[in-house]
């Protein structure tokens, strides 16, 4: 289990919930950043971060939403729509600077995210240099209220988890940014994960969530990062 902890943002502060791995002192482990969908920082991506400590990563999701979440689609929409993304990306880039201070990190970060968070996750690397490793689960895109500068991708790695119903690997946004990420020299790798749904990952909602679809996705989102993140 983690604990919520706070870190500086934008010159003020954010909160987040941080998990330390789970067998010893942790020291020498990479970070990752877990990125909230449009619940907000619920159970579910808790979870997730305590997934990737046991996996030995120091993980650290932000509370976007300050507070509030939710479980009804309706009020998750007016969540994300009234969320100021130049201060989420402030929030991100404080999370990765706050992430390499921690006396257990190496100093290198990823970043996962899910649904908006999946393209919040992508954004990332243009955000922060120390984020070097991203991974988006059926990232909605594109999304016009984040403005990436994708050069800053140079010798960066993202990867795509894709659903079939948004349109797998051929939708455009999806296109877009691998075009944009390996044109600034970074690498860009998109799966495809036949007969799901949106949101697949999420082993809270049953109507959508894959078994074995998440199992392959999570199995190569910890590929890369331990690739990318030592």
């Amino acid at each position: 289990m983690g604990e919520m902890v706070s870190y500086r943002s934008n010159g003020g502060s954010s909160e987040g919930y941080l998990a330390l791995p789970a067998t010893g002192s942790g020291a020498g482990s990479p970070a990752v950043i877990v990125i909230q969908e449009w619940w907000g920082l619920v159970p579910h991506i808790t979870s997730v971060a305590d997934r990737f400590a046991s996996a030995g990563f120091v993980a650290l999701a932000p509370d976007l939403y300050r507070g509030a979440h939710t479980s009804e689609p309706d009020e998750a929409g007016k969540l994300l729509m009234g969320l100021a993304m130049d201060q989420a990306a402030q929030d991100i880039a404080g999370a990765a600077s706050y992430l390499v201070e921690r006396p257990e990190v190496t100093g290198k970060v990823g970043a996962v995210g899910f649904c908006a968070g999946g393209s919040l996750a992508l954004w990332s690397a243009t955000l922060s240099d120390q984020i070097v490793a991203t991974a988006g689960f059926y990232p909605v895109m594109p999304w016009e209220r984040m403005r990436p500068d994708w050069s800053d991708y140079a010798g960066k790695a993202a990867l795509i988890h894709c659903s079939e119903e948004d349109g797998t690997s051929a939708a455009e946004g999806i296109q877009t940014a691998k075009s944009c990420i390996e044109n600034a020299g970074g690498e860009c790798v998109l799966y495809d994960y036949p007969g799901t749904k949106h949101a697949f990952f999420n082993d809270d909602r049953p109507e959508v969530y894959d078994r074995a679809a998440s199992s392959s996705a999570w199995a190569r989102t910890l590929e890369l990062f331990r690739a990318r993140l030592g």
